[in-house]
């Protein structure tokens, strides 16, 4: 089976490393190519998590870069049209939520409407089922379109199947097999813990101990909306003052920073208790959640890893399509109110954390479930 394995942005890439090692594992049960659309195409955001996760040279690379969300996806629906035209595999296999994800899902359909005489290429979608229910994040809309598209959808929890049902998809095209982030985050959390990440950064252990807090922030509605981000720096200032922050500035959050009241960049926790840094990589930036008091995001993917590790979360957002992090996880949901914020934080440094558990199939095996799915299930629907 010639399968296309598609990526595009930092979180797709700890998702289809694991995938990428077992469908290898099969060998010549699968034929697999990487599409990298160059959605994230600076070397930190992209060719450092292919380094950190041991994965190949993508097979292909678009190199789409930047744009409007129309501009970005258009471009990558020409590219992968192109390709498809040259060589059409068996399987489109798209992950997660951004961009990439929907572009490739619907090339590839489209592709196959022109090509009736072949059910070429399949589609599948791993972390399907996940929903905010708030459409004016793009990723909802990516991602529940990439859902109707496809015809095998894998589930990380028990409500995406729930969500799916409600949506009329037929219970026969999704699969239960878990979280394939958290694959690579069991494979390579031993590996992290020889970073010298904290060493770099100024950070000291006490007794084996760390004590700082981590925040990421890049979502548009945070970081270009003067408003949240005003709340949301405010907090983060205020809690600085207890404990050092630890913040790894995402590109679309740079520019803003200019003109924000945050001090100068510095990679010495002596010079401020608010630590900027470039983008870290994969095994940097786990070691740095791994050892953290708390973390503070707006990330999707990082819910999940906190859950994982046993960290506290506060999501600086005010839905998530991870609502099992909240339920059973670290995970609380602050929005960007500065009180909400403030009073988690203080109550995590008082020792009052919330506790959590990890969710079922969350055990590091989810993409073995898949490569599994896909040699017992593909076969009834090419033909």
């Amino acid at each position: 089976m010639k399968v296309f394995l598609i990526a595009g942005a930092r979180p797709n890439f700890m998702k289809i490393a694991p995938i990428w090692k077992r469908l290898e594992k099969r060998g010549r049960a699968f034929e697999t190519k990487i599409i990298h659309t160059g959605q994230h195409y600076d070397y930190e955001m992209s060719k450092i998590f292919f380094e950190n996760l041991d994965l190949p040279e993508p097979h292909v690379y678009f190199g789409v870069g930047g744009g409007s969300h129309a501009e970005q996806t258009a471009r990558i629906i020409l590219e992968f049209e192109k390709l498809l035209g040259r060589e059409t595999p068996d399987l489109v296999m798209v992950v997660g939520d951004v961009n990439s994800t929907l572009a490739c899902a619907l090339a590839a359909a489209k592709f196959r409407c022109a090509h009736r005489q072949s059910p070429r290429p399949l589609i599948a979608h791993v972390e399907a089922g996940l929903r905010s229910r708030d459409f004016l994040m793009p990723e909802e809309i990516n991602r529940k379109l990439t859902d109707h598209l496809s015809d095998l959808l894998f589930t990380t929890c028990a409500d995406a199947a729930v969500n799916l049902k409600k949506e009329g998809i037929g219970p026969e095209k999704v699969f239960f097999v878990g979280n394939v982030m958290i694959d690579a985050l069991v494979q390579y959390r031993d590996k992290a813990k020889n970073s010298k990440v904290l060493a770099r950064l100024g950070l000291a252990q006490n007794r084996g101990r760390s004590n700082y807090a981590v925040l990421t922030l890049h979502r548009p509605e945070n970081v270009e909306n003067a408003l949240n981000l005003d709340q949301i720096l405010s907090a983060v200032r205020e809690i600085s003052s207890q404990v050092p922050v630890v913040f790894p500035v995402h590109p679309r959050t740079r520019q803003k920073i200019e003109t924000s009241k945050l001090p100068p960049v510095s990679r010495e926790a002596e010079s401020s208790s608010l630590i900027l840094s470039e983008p870290l990589g994969y095994l940097d930036f786990l070691k740095l959640m791994m050892e953290a008091r708390f973390v503070l995001t707006d990330s999707g993917g990082i819910q999940e890893e906190t859950t994982v590790l046993g960290v506290p979360c506060l999501t600086l957002r005010e839905t998530t399509e991870r609502p099992i992090t909240v339920k059973e996880g670290t995970n609380i949901i602050c929005g960007v109110n500065q009180e909400k914020i403030l009073k988690e934080a203080r109550a995590i440094l008082a020792g009052r954390a919330k506790r959590g558990k990890i969710p079922k199939y969350w055990d590091g095996r989810a993409a073995e479930r898949i490569v599994q799915v896909l040699l017992s299930s593909t076969r009834k629907f090419m033909l």
